[in-house]
């Protein structure tokens, strides 16, 4: 027991009385000792019973802590957890997510046994409605995510970035924690910075969670709007090259806008715009078709193409726009697309 670290659990959160329970439970669940654990939950001045909620869990469980986000945003509350943490430790987790009952000891191990500087498991979903579950398909599909390693749950080997982390809390003292600038992305960023400051990051089948993906078109294209936005921001503070996948949907729509703008005044920009929604119709319905074939599940054929254009163009609007703000206008004010998406209807019998 004297040679088992003492790990700190950081969790952001903020409005999530229907899930807050069932993350915490998952936690109380793990067979981490819990004398070698405490759960620092950083709430964003939740309005709702969340905060009632966690005051309930301290009562019961002495490992559990609960800290003010007045900024209101992750990478905020995230810093706050880490520089009020005890452990050597650090995990960070998400209230929208179900925890296997090794997640804790599997990141301690795999952390130890690699020599990794940061570890997790790959990004599962786990879905519930009828939009969940199609948005769940279009995730594992590369048509939909542009099929990025931490997308694999099978893979195991080192990658650019995983799904949330766990570091040595020296670490990420060392590489100067996550960039509060940063509404979206700043796990994506501070993975950059630990590999160029010469950090690995390992990612394993053994860390098993799952994800609760967005429940509406909506709320799905408003998350990709704002990964798209922040995007833009780290390649421009870091001066890094974009990768194809995230070049591709910008380009897309914005030559697609051009392009519909011009064609009433020609023919040729008409013909171009037919023939370009054409294919991508065709290519979307065809992505659609596998990904059914591949989830053997036909019933989700008719939204697909829907889900699939709620990623591309979601993506596509948020990296145009983040061109425009921070590219080319040099906008300083960052408080565009900083409002968080959330799952939006309750279904409190489901998740509980």
């Amino acid at each position: 027991m004297n040679n088992i670290p003492f790990i700190s659990i950081i969790i952001p959160c903020r409005n999530e009385e229907q899930f807050i329970r069932k993350c915490i439970d998952s936690i109380i669940s793990q067979d981490y000792p819990k004398s070698k654990l405490e759960v620092i939950v950083v709430d964003g001045m939740s309005d709702d019973r969340t905060r009632e909620l966690l005051k309930m869990y301290m009562k019961e469980h002495a490992f559990v802590r609960l800290l003010h986000n007045p900024q209101k945003i992750v990478s905020t509350a995230l810093n706050i957890g880490i520089k009020n943490a005890r452990g050597e430790i650090i995990v960070r987790m998400d209230v929208h997510t179900e925890y296997a009952p090794d997640y804790i000891s599997q990141c301690f191990q795999i952390l130890k046994q690699t020599g990794a500087d940061n570890v997790g498991g790959a990004a599962r979903t786990k879905a519930y409605t009828y939009i969940q579950k199609a948005i769940s398909i279009a995730y594992k599909s590369p048509f939909g995510v542009g099929g990025a390693k931490f997308h694999d749950k099978n893979f195991e080997g080192y990658v650019d970035t995983i799904t949330y982390g766990c570091w040595k809390k020296l670490t990420l003292e060392k590489i100067g924690l996550f960039d509060e600038e940063l509404v979206r992305n700043q796990d994506d960023e501070l993975n950059l910075r630990l590999i160029r400051s010469g950090g690995k990051i390992w990612q394993s089948p053994a860390i098993k969670s799952w994800y609760y993906p967005r429940d509406s078109i909506v709320t799905l294209f408003k998350q990709y709007v704002q990964y798209g936005y922040w995007k833009v921001r780290v390649i421009q503070k870091h001066k890094m090259p974009a990768s194809i996948r995230h070049i591709v949907p910008g380009a897309f729509v914005g030559l697609l806008a051009i392009i519909t703008v011009l064609s009433p005044f020609s023919q040729l920009y008409l013909k171009t715009l037919v023939i370009l929604l054409a294919c991508y119709i065709l290519t979307n319905s065809v992505a659609s078709f596998l990904a059914c074939k591949e989830s053997s599940n036909w019933k989700y054929i008719t939204v697909m193409p829907i889900v699939f254009a709620a990623y591309h163009f979601g993506y596509g609007y948020g990296f145009l726009r983040g061109i425009l703000n921070f590219a080319i206008l040099k906008k300083q004010d960052l408080k565009t697309f900083t409002k968080l998406t959330r799952i939006t209807r309750n279904r409190k019998e489901k998740i509980r």
